[in-house]
């Protein structure tokens, strides 16, 4: 994030993970990429003692009451560790807690947000189904009302932590009979009998975060553990969006910085033909290509948590959080491409890092709702803006600015 548009107390923070950051371990991040290591718990366990996580949160349940802006500063500098490492942060700090501290009851808040700021228990959240991701209403995973307990059953996919998360922000169909985003549930389910890892991913990139499938066999859920209203689980889900995918889109460019960086080192000590090839265009424009793509996603990325900071109205947030998911993921994919561009052979050994960086990176532009989901929505809202603010006549109808523009007759549409 640009230092010179955050407080003394953001760039404190700034300070601090940087701190963290620096204390990791080479070794866990080699042992995490070859599977040596499946979930991270010492690096959450870190974070928590120095009081990363959540610095939005309040302070009661172990935040900083600090707000968008510096958590989208600290996911991107936990990214600059690696992808992977900004993925199990956000999951359990950002996405679990985030519907937690909004949905739930202060005795949730007591028992599931202020262990895990600490450090002290990991969670995941499950919401995509081996049937599908983006179709979240359409998942089969039930929970059958038993009055004083819930039974859960079915499965759930792709879930980072599965394999050492304490607990799991679960939504499930309670009505089948009901409208398909009106009888589905949220709940936070405790690992214990008949809940199950059943299958760890081989991964392309992004590995140690225990990706599993989750499997929920017969699994009593006590009613108290219920999140937010009974068929209400849709309005936890829109509210998780806004981490789901600021939060993503933030991490990304904390993980597209390092190749920057070193492409940057290497061109410059790099000599062909009797000078350093960062002097031949062919080079340092792909460099200035990458620096103008990452400080465009910081841009954005500033602007969109400002905007959800001051309560701007939610459909256009959920536009302008779309576009960043979109743009920044895409832009911070195409500076890991040109490093390894100019770096040449040397890029895609092990040699250096990139290589790793591109594998994770490629995640970006997949999760948390693949991109052309956010096109999707981006239109959707955008038709919709558009017309609301023509109705409302707020602005100059530059439509009338041509020369002929009175010529009605040139003006089909149909």
């Amino acid at each position: 994030m640009f230092d010179y548009l955050l407080t003394g107390d953001q760039l404190k923070i700034r300070d601090e993970v940087r701190d963290f950051v620096k204390s990791i371990p080479r070794r866990m991040i080699l042992d995490m990429d070859a599977e040596k290591i499946r979930f991270p718990k010492e690096f959450l366990q870190e974070a928590g003692r120095r009081n990363l996580m959540g610095c939005r949160y309040p302070k009661q349940w172990g935040g900083r009451n600090m707000d968008w802006v510096t958590t989208c500063m600290v996911m991107e500098e936990v990214g600059s560790l690696g992808y992977i490492f900004a993925c199990v942060f956000g999951v359990g700090a950002e996405l679990v807690c985030d519907a937690v501290v909004l949905h739930g009851t202060d005795a949730q808040k007591e028992k599931y947000v202020a262990p895990l700021l600490k450090g002290e228990m990991f969670a995941a959240e499950c919401l995509t189904e081996p049937r599908g991701g983006s179709d979240f209403f359409g998942t089969t995973t039930a929970a059958e009302d038993r009055g004083d307990h819930f039974v859960l059953n079915g499965q759930k996919r792709f879930i980072v932590g599965g394999e050492g998360a304490d607990y799991f922000l679960v939504y499930a169909r309670t009505d089948p009979d009901a409208e398909p985003h009106k009888g589905i549930s949220c709940f936070l389910v405790d690992r214990g009998p008949g809940v199950s890892s059943d299958y760890i991913y081989g991964l392309m990139g992004c590995r140690g975060g225990g990706a599993s499938r989750l499997v929920f066999r017969d699994v009593e859920v006590p009613r108290e553990n219920l999140l937010g209203q009974l068929n209400g689980g849709v309005a936890v889900f829109n509210t998780m969006m806004i981490p789901e995918r600021l939060g993503t889109a933030a991490m990304t460019i904390g993980a597209a910085r390092p190749a920057l960086e070193i492409a940057t080192g290497y061109t410059t000590r790099r000599k062909a033909f009797g000078q350093p090839v960062a002097q031949y265009q062919g080079v340092g424009f792909q460099v200035a290509e990458a620096a103008t793509l990452l400080d465009a996603s910081r841009a954005m990325i500033h602007a969109t948590a400002q905007a959800v900071d001051a309560g701007v109205d939610p459909r256009r947030v959920r536009r302008m959080v779309s576009e960043s998911k979109k743009f920044v993921t895409e832009s911070c994919q195409k500076v890991v491409h040109n490093a390894m561009q100019v770096m040449g052979g040397i890029g895609y050994t092990d040699i250096f890092p990139i290589e790793r960086i591109y594998r994770d990176i490629r995640l970006a532009s997949i999760w948390t709702g693949a991109n052309e989901i956010m096109s999707a929505i981006i239109a959707n809202e955008w038709y919709k803006e558009y017309h609301k603010e023509k109705a409302a006549r707020r602005t100059r109808d530059m439509e009338n600015d041509a020369a002929e523009a009175d010529a009605a007759e040139e003006k089909v549409y149909e």
